[in-house]
């Protein structure tokens, strides 16, 4: 991943493996920021990712009350 700084603060979900790569959803800091709320692909070993998406609280809030209503 470069020089790209990043601490994951908790790990709130992580969703199975599929292939090399498995989903998590984190409070992650990416360099000096505060921390936001992040979904995206990992390796075993937190060593690489792929694109993701972050979200704040608040967003995170929405989509949860936005999900509760999704019939699947």
């Amino acid at each position: 991943m470069g020089d790209l700084k990043y601490s994951i603060l908790k790990t709130l979900l992580v969703f199975p493996e599929s292939g090399k790569w498995h989903k998590e959803l984190t409070l992650t800091r990416w360099g000096e920021k505060d921390p936001k709320y992040d979904l995206r692909p990992w390796n075993k070993d937190r060593s690489e990712c792929l694109k993701g998406i972050t979200l704040t609280k608040e967003e995170l809030v929405i989509l949860k009350d936005g999900l509760g209503g999704i019939d699947l």
